[in-house]
């Protein structure tokens, strides 16, 4: 099993992106040791939120902060979190750390319920708004294995298509030489990570 320090963020088509991610059943020290280091990587990339499965872990875990800066803002880290009574809609622009370079106008509502655990085991139950309220839809989609460029229309699919492309072309070249494994070993790391919390 991957250690902690090895953790980073994964890029687009790896398979685990894809991935349904699992409820998680136990907490202990090194998974507060994966979500400190989600952080370090979020803040790296200057992202506002991580999930697990962006680093390659099938767990329903997502870390956010709005202002996108260790040493301000609100950090938050949300554990099987659901999501309810969507309010309003807004259309934004959004990007994403496994997806470089890439953005696209996504429809999201303004505000959104959501029932979830902290990393302490204590429970989140509260409505989210505007930019709060974009990146937990953002995130949550990631632990179903869905990403944002599946919500653009296709006019907006057309624009980033070539970056798709170049992306899913410079993965499997890895692959073929051997830096990453094949689809089947990098679906196979993360069963680990379930039989230990899920």
């Amino acid at each position: 099993m991957k250690s902690v320090s090895d953790l980073s963020i994964i890029a687009y088509p790896h398979p685990a992106l894809r991935v349904q991610a699992k409820l998680i059943k136990r907490v202990d020290t090194r998974l507060e040791e994966v979500v400190k280091r989600m952080f370090e990587l979020m803040y790296e990339h200057k992202g506002v939120g991580l999930a697990a499965t962006q680093v390659g872990l099938p767990l329903q875990l997502f870390v956010m902060n709005p202002s996108g800066r260790a040493d301000e803002g609100e950090q938050t880290v949300l554990i099987n979190p659901v999501l309810s009574k969507p309010r309003g809609s807004e259309v934004a622009e959004e990007g994403c750390l496994s997806l470089p370079n890439i953005h696209g106008n996504v429809t999201r509502a303004k505000t959104i319920h959501v029932s979830a655990f902290t990393i302490e085991g204590r429970e989140i139950d509260r409505d989210f708004t505007q930019y709060e309220a974009r990146i937990v839809q953002h995130e949550t989609d990631h632990l179903q294995g869905r990403l944002f460029i599946d919500r653009l229309i296709d006019r907006e699919v057309a624009k980033v298509q070539d970056e798709l492309d170049t992306l899913a072309t410079n993965f499997h070249s890895r692959q073929r030489l051997g830096q990453i494994g094949d689809d089947a070993s990098l679906l196979a790391e993360l069963s680990q990570w379930e039989s230990e919390y899920c």
